[in-house]
Order: structure tokens, then sequence, then C-alpha cells
């Protein structure tokens, strides 16, 4: 059932945002200690492990389950698949917040924070970073001028602020209107700007991995890492999508959106199916197949990842009884979601391992807190943003007993 996008206007405090908020501020004093401290005072990080949780969480994991922005956006708009705009907003939200989690992720790693604006100005074109860094600006300030309609059809025409403030009624309106103009004139531009920009970054994380070939585990380091991270990207969009949507509308009891839902699938049967084959297909060329009854904690890690991560969910897919399943759907998306993450977290932390390494890495408590403040934060805004603007699909109202009876 079609419904227009429009504000939940429930119930914003609930025993649930308090939870994230006791995790918000627990982020807070965390990040708190790591700037006045410093790094090397609230984690485990060395000059021979320069990264960990969070590059390999907030950073590359974030970037890529944050797909689902371009690859809906390029689905409805470039490919002209207008039914699926339903879950374009959320979608818009989701990867908005996403990257803003990541810059928000950089400002807690880099060791000199304030300095984060330099390669605006100094650049290093032969550096795969610097390509990295600039991309995800731009498509960020990107995301956010997407995003402008939907403050604007919010408030556009119901400015009423009182007393003296009543004289910036008019100037506030003006700009609302001059911004929802040059916001939909641009809005093609930005959307192919987003999707080209999404796919060279999201592939450059993975070209950032081919200069250290003796540090990352032969099941991980190949050429064709930057292939695998852009289709893995594109593999993850849509079950990401199927997984927000589901977990959103379970939550606050909307439309579960399965007609839409599950078409998404079956493009996600042919993206996850192309990933495995590359996946599968560079082991068993490279002969890395050798390491997988090795035992360790990486190849172990591996085994969980292209078995519960890739294969499994795509043979529940391939499944036309499971995709006609709400429980079914979400259960392979969250699984496909998994693979990705975990496929971040593998190449960047588990598979990494400098020579000059003596022990192992696991985060810190503050570590810990700081991601899990982060997320924290995402969430309370996803909520409070979908509570007060329209992103989602408004519920119909439910049926009283009388028209019922009648």
């Amino acid at each position: 059932m079609d419904h227009k996008a429009s504000p939940l206007n429930r119930k914003f405090w609930t025993p649930g945002v308090y939870v994230m908020l006791v995790f918000m501020i627990a982020g807070f004093l965390a990040i708190l200690a790591r700037f006045t401290g410093g790094i090397g005072y609230v984690s485990n990080l060395s000059a021979a492990r320069p990264w960990g949780l969070w590059v390999g969480v907030d950073v590359a994991t974030g970037v890529a389950l944050a797909a689902g922005g371009f690859t809906t956006a390029a689905l409805a708009h470039i490919f002209g698949r207008h039914s699926y705009e339903p879950v374009i907003r959320p979608a818009l939200l989701t990867a908005m917040l996403g990257y803003t989690f990541v810059v928000l992720g950089l400002l807690v790693d880099i060791g000199r924070s304030w300095a984060i604006w330099k390669p605006v100005f100094f650049w290093n074109t032969n550096s795969v970073l610097f390509e990295v860094a600039m991309c995800v600006m731009v498509y960020l300030h990107v995301l956010y001028f997407e995003f402008i309609p939907i403050v604007v059809e919010q408030f556009k025409d119901k400015v009423r602020l009182p007393g003296i403030l009543e004289l910036l009624n008019g100037p506030i309106e003006m700009f609302l209107k001059v911004a929802d103009v040059v916001a939909s004139k641009m809005m093609w531009i930005l959307i192919i700007l987003g999707v080209v920009l999404s796919c060279m970054h999201q592939s450059s994380l993975g070209s950032l991995m081919l200069i250290a070939p003796t540090k990352i585990h032969p099941l991980w380091y190949t050429p064709i890492m930057p292939l695998l991270f852009l289709v893995s990207a594109f593999a993850v969009g849509y079950p990401m999508v199927v997984f927000e949507t589901t977990l959103v509308t379970s939550s606050f009891k909307l439309d579960s959106e399965m007609s839409i839902l599950t078409p998404l699938t079956r493009i996600t049967i042919f993206l996850l199916g192309l990933y495995m084959l590359l996946k599968f297909g560079d082991m068993f060329v490279r002969g890395t197949y050798v390491y997988l009854l090795d035992g360790t904690y990486q190849t172990n890690s591996f085994i969980v990842e292209v078995l519960f991560g890739i294969l499994v969910p795509w043979l529940m897919l391939v499944s036309t009884k499971i995709r006609q399943t709400r429980i079914g759907v979400f259960t392979a998306a969250t699984m496909i979601v998994f693979g990705v993450a975990l496929n971040r977290i593998n190449v960047f932390i588990v598979g990494y391992t400098s020579p000059i390494t003596e022990g192992g890495y696991f985060p810190s408590i503050v570590e810990i807190f700081v991601t899990l403040g982060l997320i924290a934060t995402l969430m309370f805004i996803y909520r409070f943003v979908v509570t007060f603007l329209p992103v989602l699909q408004a519920a119909p109202e439910p049926i009283t007993s009388e028209e019922v009876s009648s």
C-alpha cells in the first residue's frame, strides 16, 4: 500500500532512547579522555599497530554499510525504477548519518584531528588515501544537499516565529523556497555525482590496502581487492535497506514494505552471486585455499565470513519460499550485512599483522565505548529525524470497531 512520507509524530523519549542516551554519554566521556590524554592513553594502538577498531568499524565498515544510499538512488532515478521511491528517503538518511559517523570516527582516530582540512588545499594526487578523503568529503556534502528537499517539505509555509523574531519569518521562508528550487534543479547532478563518488572511494578503500602485501593475511590480500570492495558494497546496499526498513517498520508498527523489499532481494541474488564468484575464484586462482585448514583465528574468521556472510544467505535468497517471508528476507539480509562488515574488520584488523608486532590486538574499553557512543548517536539522530521530518511512509489509520462492523 502506498502512503505519502510524513513525520511519525510519535512519543520520542522511550526506554530505547534513554538507553541510547546512556551510550552517548559514555561515548562522550571516552572521546573526552582520548582528546585530553591522547590516543596512546586510551587505546591499545601503537606504532606497529597504527589502526584498530576506529578504522576497521567506524570508517571502513561505516562506508560499506552506507552503500544503500547510492544504490537505491541509482536504481530509482538513473534506472527509472520509481516503484522503489518509498525506501529512498530512509536509505538517504542512513547514508548521510553513516558518512557523518565515518568523519566523526576519523576525527577521533587521526593524531592531529585539527589538521583534517589539509587535503583540501595540499593535494597529493599519488595517494589513494587522498582520493578517499576527497570523495568522502564531497559525497557527504552531496548527501546533505540531497536531504534539503525533505527539510523544506516539512517547514515551507509553516515558519511562525513568535514575538520580535516574527520579522525573520519572511526571510526564512524565502530562503527555504530558494533552497528547494536550487536543490530540485541540481538533483539529477547530485544523484549522478553521488553514484560516481561512491564507486570511487568504495574501491579505493581496497586499493589502500594493496600497499601492505606482507602485512595482510593471504586469504584477504589480492590484486583485485579494489574490485572486491566495490562489488561487496553493491551487494550489501540493498540488504542494508532491507535490514534497516524491517527494523524501522517493526519498531514503529508501519507497513512491512514487502512488495518493495522482495524485488530488491532478487537483485541481491545477482550482486551477491557476482561477489561470491569473484571471492571464490580469486581464492582458487591464487591457491590460498591451502590456508583454510590452518586452524588459526584468521582462518576461522575467514570461514565465518564467506560461509555465513555470503554462501548461506545467497542460498536462502535463491529459495523463492524464503524470499516470500518477511523473517526469511530479514535473516538473509542481516547475514549479508554481517558478512560485509566482518570482511572489512578482517581486512583492516583480523588479517592485518605488522612484521614488528609482538602481540595481537584487541581494542581497549575506551575504544569500544567511543564506537558504541557514535553508533548510539547515529541511532538517536535517526530516531529524531524520522519523528519530526517526512522520511518514512505514513502508516495507515487504524481501523475502528465501527468500521469493521459496517
